[in-house]
C-alpha cells in the first residue's frame, strides 16, 4: 500500500540521490582539473584549500564513490591525494570497502609515474600511516617494479624511505635485492656491483665514461661534478634519454637546426600542443607541414574508434588572454583548446567540422593568448546553420567560462537557444573547462542547462562528454552509479586507459591469499 508517508520517504530518497550525484560530479570536475597550483585568477593557496575541503567532504559522505573516482581519468595529483586519504582512514571503511579500495589503489598506483608514487609513500611515512594494508600495498608495488636497481639510482631517497617503512628484507650476500640493500644502506661495502646501473653509479664518481650509462637526471649531477661540457654530455646521454628529455634539451644538443630528433607523431596530443605553443611564430610557420601533420596524427591516435562518429561538429575555442594560464601552468588552457581543435576535427564526420576562436583567428597553428572573451558572439556564430541549412549535431565549447565581452551573453544565448529554438535538443551542447574555480569548488559554468565537465587533457574528451550528460540532467543518479561501477570493474581488470597490468608478485612471507592491498587485520 502506497501511503503518503511512503511517498514522502521515496521523494526524500530520490532527492538525496540527486544531491549525492551532483556532489560526485562536482568532485570529479575538480579532480580532473585542479592541481593545487596557481591559476590565472586564483592563488595556489586558494586552490589547495578548496581542494582539501572537497576531498574531505566527499570522503566522509560518499566514501565508496570517493574511491571509485580512482577509476576515472582524474589527474595524478588528485589520485595521489585520494590514495593517501583512503589509506590514512582505513578504520572508517568496512571490510568489503577495504577490499575494493585495495584493488583500486593497486591499479591506480600501477598507472602513476614512479616518482609520484615514491613521493606519496614518503608522505604516508611522515604522516605515520603504518597499518598492515598500507605496508602490503607498498610491498606489492615494489615487487612489481621492473628494475629496483634502476629505481635505487634514480629514486634513491624514495626507495630508501619505503624500504625502511615496510621493513624490506635486504639480505647480505649475492643477488639483486642484496645489491640494492647494500647500495641503499651499506654504501662502499661492495667493490663492484653485478647490476649495470648500480656499478655505473659507482664508476661515475671517478670515470666520465660511466656518466652516460646513468639515468639522465642522475647523470646531470655527475657531469657537473666532472666539469663536462654541456653539449658533449648531452650528445653522449641522448640514447638513454626519454622522449620528453630529448625534446626539452634539443636546443642544446642540435646546433643550427632546432628540429627535434624525436617522432612528434607519437607524442600525447596535449603535450604536443604545449610544445607547439612554446615555439615562436616564425618557427611555427616554417615548420607548418611538420607540426600540423604531427597534431593531426596525434589526434587520430587519441580519437581511436570514435573517429568520424560525431557528425557535424562546431566548436568555440578560447584563446583570450586568460588562456595564458599561470607561471606554473603556462599556456595550459590554450594548449587544451588547440589539442581539442584537432581532436574534434577527427571526431567529426569528414568535412563537417568548424572551429571558431574567440579572437577571430583563422590559423590555429599561430594562435596566442590575447584580448577579452566574447564567448556569446562566437556561440551565436557557431549555432548558425551550415551551407546546407542544417544546425550542428554537436556544439563543443572549450573555455575557462569567464565570458566578459559582454558579460553573461553566452549564458543568455544558450538559454534562449535551448528553450525557444531547440527544445528537442537536436544539437548537443557541451562545455569543457580546463580551469578549476577555487571559489566555486567547481569549474565555472556558462548556463544551468548546459553540460559542463572539467578537462585536463584533450585526449579525455570522448570520455568527458559521456560524464557531462549526467551533469545535464538527462541521466539520473542510478545511471551515474552504474557508470561508475562499470568503470571500476574495467579499471581493476586492466582495461582502463593507461593502466599497466602487473604480474602477480611473489609473496614475501607466508600468508593467506588476499586481494592486492587488502587489510589482513581482524
Amino acid at each position: 500500500m502506497n501511503t503518503p508517508d511512503m511517498r514522502a520517504d521515496m521523494r526524500a530518497d530520490s532527492a538525496a540521490d540527486l544531491v549525492a550525484a551532483e556532489d560526485v560530479l562536482l568532485f570529479v570536475n575538480a579532480a580532473i582539473t585542479a592541481t593545487g597550483q596557481r591559476e590565472f585568477r586564483s592563488r595556489a593557496v586558494d586552490q589547495q584549500l578548496s581542494l582539501d575541503f572537497l576531498h574531505t567532504y566527499v570522503r566522509v559522505n560518499y566514501r565508496r564513490l570517493y574511491a571509485a573516482s580512482l577509476a576515472l581519468d582524474i589527474n595524478h595529483h588528485n589520485a595521489a591525494l585520494i590514495v593517501r586519504r583512503l589509506l590514512a582512514t582505513a578504520d572508517e571503511a568496512s571490510s568489503e570497502e577495504r577490499r575494493t579500495e585495495g584493488r583500486l589503489i593497486a591499479a591506480r598506483l600501477a598507472a602513476l609515474p614512479p616518482q609520484r608514487v615514491y613521493r606519496l609513500f614518503g608522505e604516508l611515512r611522515r604522516a605515520k600511516v603504518n597499518n598492515r594494508r598500507t605496508r602490503a600495498i607498498m610491498r606489492d608495488w615494489l615487487a612489481a617494479r621492473p628494475d629496483l636497481g634502476h629505481d635505487a639510482v634514480k629514486y634513491r631517497a624514495g626507495l630508501k624511505t619505503v624500504a625502511r617503512h615496510i621493513h624490506l628484507a635486504c639480505p647480505e650476500g649475492s643477488g639483486a635485492l642484496a645489491e640494492v640493500g647494500a647500495f641503499l644502506f651499506r654504501p662502499g661495502r661492495l667493490p663492484r656491483y653485478e647490476h649495470g646501473t648500480l656499478d655505473a653509479w659507482r664508476r661515475a664518481h671517478y670515470e666520465q665514461g660511466a656518466v652516460a650509462e646513468l639515468p639522465f637526471t642522475v647523470a646531470e649531477g655527475f657531469a657537473a661534478k666532472h666539469g663536462m661540457k654541456r653539449e658533449v654530455f648531452l650528445r653522449r646521454a641522448a640514447p638513454r634519454m626519454t622522449r620528453l628529455e630529448r625534446l626539452r634539451t634539443q636546443e642544446q644538443r642540435v646546433v643550427g637546426d632546432r628540429r627535434p630528433d624525436v617522432d612528434l607523431t607519437v607524442m600525447p596530443l596535449t603535450r604536443l600542443a604545449l610544445y607547439v605553443l612554446s615555439l615562436g611564430f616564425e618557427e611555427r610557420s616554417g615548420r607548418r607541414v611538420e607540426l600540423t601533420g604531427a597534431l593531426r596524427a596525434a589526434a587520430r591516435l587519441a580519437a581511436g574508434a570514435h573517429a568520424g562518429s560525431w557528425g557535424r561538429v562546431h566548436a568555440v575555442l578560447d584563446d583570450s588572454f586568460s588562456s595564458s594560464g599561470s607561471g606554473q601552468k603556462r599556456r595550459r588552457p590554450l594548449a587544451v583548446a588547440l589539442a581539442c581543435h584537432h581532436l574534434l576535427e577527427v571526431l567529426a564526420a569528414p568535412g563537417a567540422y568548424r572551429g571558431l576562436w574567440t579572437s577571430g583567428a583563422r590559423d590555429a597553428l599561430l594562435v596566442r593568448p590575447s584580448g577579452p572573451t566574447p564567448l556569446g558572439m562566437r556561440i551565436l556564430d557557431a549555432l548558425e546553420p551550415g551551407a546546407d541549412g542544417a544546425a550542428p549535431d554537436r556544439l563543443v565549447i572549450v573555455s575557462d567560462g569567464w565570458d566578459n565581452a559582454p558579460a553573461g551573453l553566452a549564458g543568455e544565448v544558450l538559454r534562449v537557444w535551448r528553450r525557444r529554438l531547440d527544445p528537442a535538443r537536436r544539437t548537443a551542447v557541451v562545455h569543457v573547462n580546463p580551469v578549476y574555480d577555487a571559489e566555486g569548488f567547481d569549474v565555472r559554468r556558462l548556463a544551468a542547462g548546459v553540460a559542463t565537465a572539467g578537462i585536463r587533457d584533450a585526449e579525455d574528451l570522448p570520455a568527458l562528454v559521456e560524464i557531462a550528460r549526467f551533469a545535464e540532467g538527462r541521466s539520473g543518479p542510478s545511471e551515474l552509479y552504474a557508470y561508475l561501477d562499470r568503470q571500476v570493474a574495467r579499471f581493476i581488470s586492466g582495461e582502463g586507459r593507461g593502466l599497466v597490468k602487473r604480474p602477480e608478485p611473489a609473496p614475501t612471507t607466508a600468508r593467506t591469499a588476499r586481494a592486492p592491498g587488502e587489510d589482513v587485520t581482524p
